[in-house]
C-alpha cells in the first residue's frame, strides 16, 4: 500500500473543490432564483430552483420519505468505499483518482443537501423542444462525469494490459 502523499489520497483536493464548487452553486441559486420559475439562459438551457427529495433526476422524488434515508445511506457506503479505494491506488494512476474523487465530491454534495434540508437543491435544466431533460446539480453531474471516466479507464486499462 502506497505511503499517504504518495497514494490517491492526494487528489481528495479535487473531491473537496467538487462539493465547495456544488455548495456555492446552490446557495447562489437559492439567493437569485424563485422556486419553478424558469429562467432562460440560452435556447435549451434554463435554471430552475427545484428541491428534490430522491435521487438524481428526480428518481423516486414522489415516495413516502424512506428515500432520504435510503440514498443518504448510500451516499456514505459509496464514499467509505471510494475513500478505501483511494488509500490503495498511486497517486500516478490519475484518471481513476480523478474519477473517483468526482464520485465523492457528487456523493457528499448531495448528502449534504439530505441532511441539512432533507432534499437536494437542483437548478440545471437542459432542454429540447418539448422534451426536458430533470433538473440536476453540479453534484449530479460530478458523479455523471466520475462514472463515465471510472468506466473509460477501466476500458483503458485493459487496452494497456491486450497490448504489451
Amino acid at each position: 500500500m502506497p505511503k499517504l502523499n504518495q497514494s490517491g489520497v492526494f487528489w481528495l483536493w479535487l473531491g473537496m473543490t467538487i462539493f465547495l464548487l456544488d455548495q456555492l452553486t446552490k446557495s447562489l441559486a437559492q439567493y437569485y432564483l424563485s422556486e419553478y420559475t424558469a429562467y432562460a439562459v440560452m435556447p435549451g438551457f434554463n435554471f430552475i430552483l427545484s428541491f428534490n427529495t430522491g435521487a438524481a433526476f428526480s428518481f423516486l422524488d414522489s415516495a413516502a420519505g424512506w428515500q432520504g434515508w435510503f440514498f443518504g445511506t448510500i451516499a456514505v457506503i459509496t464514499s467509505v468505499i471510494l475513500l478505501i479505494w483511494l488509500r490503495r491506488l498511486s497517486r500516478r494512476e490519475y484518471l481513476l483518482c480523478i474519477a473517483l474523487n468526482f464520485i465523492i465530491g457528487g456523493a457528499l454534495g448531495n448528502l449534504y443537501d439530505r441532511i441539512k434540508y432533507g432534499y437536494v437543491i437542483d437548478f440545471i435544466q437542459w432542454y429540447a423542444g418539448d422534451f426536458y431533460w430533470p433538473v440536476f446539480n453540479i453534484a449530479d453531474s460530478a458523479i455523471c462525469v466520475g462514472a463515465a471516466l471510472l468506466v473509460f479507464s477501466t476500458f483503458k486499462k485493459q487496452d494497456i494490459r491486450h497490448s504489451r
